[in-house]
């Protein structure tokens, strides 16, 4: 069954943006204010530039003690991973276990190559098998 699953039947819809140009500050309270631990980072022509986390903006301002309020969330995305909304769901776990990533930006690359939502662990839980959704963990939380 899961084989006939796309990306865009497995993502939650409604990803929210922050701008590149917006502070990092306006970015926490964002993941504050939408529940969420990470947001994708689009430019000015609202195309996606880059994924931003809670983590990253602990671990790389906060914590060299610097106001996240002077530092621009597009200076944060590295680098960046996505897929075409009709990838099918063996494509989104081997991207995902390939770059050891726990969320995937999905792009409708037919309508315009726009951000239309996130793969995200607890989609996979949701959508998935309990045999692939341990062959992801076993991908992305082996250590070498």
């Amino acid at each position: 069954m899961a084989s006939k699953l796309r990306a865009r039947d497995i993502m939650s819809g409604g990803a929210h943006c922050v701008g590149a140009h917006e502070s990092l500050r306006d970015a926490a309270k964002m993941m504050r204010d939408l529940d969420v631990g990470c947001l994708p980072i689009c430019g000015d022509n609202n195309k996606l530039t880059g994924l931003i986390t809670d983590r990253d903006i602990v671990v790389s301002c906060c914590a060299e003690g610097i106001d996240p309020a002077t530092v621009q969330a597009g200076s944060m995305g590295g680098r960046l991973h996505w897929i075409d909304a009709d990838a099918d769901a063996k494509e989104v776990l081997q991207t995902m276990e390939k770059q050891h990533i726990k969320r995937l930006p999905v792009i409708d690359v037919k309508g315009g190559h726009q951000l239309v939502g996130m793969i995200t662990e607890a989609d996979l839980a949701k959508n998935l098998s309990d045999k692939q959704i341990a062959e992801f963990a076993s991908a992305v939380y082996a250590t070498a």
